[in-house]
C-alpha cells in the first residue's frame, strides 16, 4: 500500500529563513508525487515481513519514520539548487503480502530513477529485492547491474519454501543473468559453510570483515564498479559492531566500525554508475537512545553528499 509523504515529519532548528548556508535537511526536502529532473528521491519501505519469515526480531518497519526524524536536523552541505531532495512517502507492507509490497516498491523506484536517483529507507533487508526490481525496470533488460552489499551475511538462502530477508541475492542471481554480486563485511561465524559454498557457486565476489583494511579491497571494489553499467548499493546495519549499532535484528560483537562503513559508502556513492541506495535492518524497537537510527541517518547523509551529480 502506498502512503503519501507527511510534511510534518520534517521539523527542526532554523538558524536562518532565507540564507541556504544555514539550512538543514528539513528546510531542503520537498514533498511531491512527481519526480524532478536531477533530484534524489526518498522512498520508505515500512516492512519487516521478510525478517519475520527469517525468524528475526521484527521492528524494522518503524525505521523509515525514525530515520526521517533524525535526518531532518542534519545540516545541508550542498548548494540548494543542486540535488533537490524529494520525499515520496512509503510503501507499507500489509499483513504478510511481502511480494506485493516489493513489487510496489519497485514501481515507485523505477519512476524516481526516470528523473534522478533513489534512496530507500528500509525496512528489513527484503527491501533489497524491491529495490532491484525498480532498478531493473528503469534501466531495461540488457544493462549490467552490479549489486553492492555491505553486510555480515550473504543473504543467499534457499527460497524453495518462501522468500525472506535472507534469500534476496539468490533470487536475483537465479532470475537475472545480467546481475553480479559484490559483498563486503562477511563474517565467518555469521554464515554456514553451505552459504560460503553457495556464494562460490554463484561466483560472488566477497570480502570478510577482517580483510577490509587490505590494499586489495578498494582496488577490487573499483574494478567491480567500473565493470557494470549500473550500480545498486545496499547497507545492512547488522554489519556494524553492536556497540555502535545495537538497534538491529541480529547485532554483532565483531562487526565493522562506523568509520569503516562510512569510508566504503563514500567510495560506492561517488561512482558515476551508482543510481540507488538502501539502508536496511534499522530496528527502533531494539535501539538505545536512538543511537542506531541516528547513525543510519548520518550514513544516508554521507551517500547524498558524496553522490555524483
Amino acid at each position: 500500500m502506498y502512503k503519501k509523504a507527511d510534511s510534518t515529519v520534517w521539523q527542526g532548528r532554523i538558524d536562518h529563513d532565507t540564507d541556504d548556508t544555514y539550512f538543514r535537511y528539513h528546510q531542503i526536502v520537498q514533498i511531491a508525487s512527481e519526480p524532478i529532473k536531477g533530484a534524489i528521491g526518498l522512498i520508505g519501505f515500512s516492512c519487516d515481513e521478510g525478517v519475520r519469515r527469517n525468524n528475526g526480531n521484527v521492528g524494522a518497519k518503524d525505521a523509515p519514520l525514525a530515520l526521517r526524524k533524525q535526518l531532518a536536523s542534519i545540516p545541508w552541505r550542498k548548494p540548494s539548487h543542486k540535488n533537490l531532495l524529494i520525499d515520496f512517502g512509503d510503501i507499507v507492507c500489509e499483513g504478510n503480502e511481502l511480494e506485493r509490497a516489493q513489487q510496489e516498491l519497485g514501481n515507485q523506484i523505477s519512476t524516481i530513477l526516470t528523473y534522478g536517483k533513489a534512496i530507500v529507507l528500509g525496512g528489513g533487508h527484503e527491501t533489497l529485492y524491491g529495490q532491484y526490481l525498480g532498478v531493473r525496470k528503469a534501466v531495461g533488460p540488457n544493462a549490467s547491474i552490479g549489486l553492492l552489499n555491505i553486510d555480515a551475511h550473504f543473504d543467499m538462502r534457499s527460497y524453495e519454501a518462501q522468500t525472506s530477508s535472507g534469500t534476496m541475492f539468490k533470487q536475483i542471481l537465479d532470475e537475472d543473468p545480467n546481475t553480479h554480486y559484490f559483498v563486503c563485511g562477511i563474517q565467518k561465524y555469521g554464515n554456514t559453510t553451505a552459504l560460503f559454498n553457495t556464494a562460490d557457486t554463484y561466483n560472488v565476489r566477497y570480502f570478510l570483515d577482517e580483510e577490509l583494511d587490505s590494499t586489495t579491497f578498494p582496488t577490487a571494489l573499483n574494478e567491480f564498479m567500473d565493470a557494470h553499467d549500473v550500480l545498486l548499493v545496499t547497507l545492512c546495519m547488522d554489519v556494524l559492531n553492536a556497540a555502535e549499532a545495537p538497534g538491529v535484528s541480529a547485532p554483532s560483537p565483531f562487526g565493522l566500525s562506523a568509520l569503516k562503513v562510512r569510508a566504503i559508502l563514500r567510495q560506492m556513492a561517488a561512482h558515476k554508475n551508482t543510481v540507488s541506495f538502501s539502508i536496511c535492518e534499522v530496528n527502533p524497537l531494539l535501539d538505545i537512545n536512538n543511537q542506531t537510527v541516528k547513525l543510519g541517518a548520518y550514513f544516508i547523509n554521507e551517500v547524498i553528499m558524496n553522490s555524483s551529480d
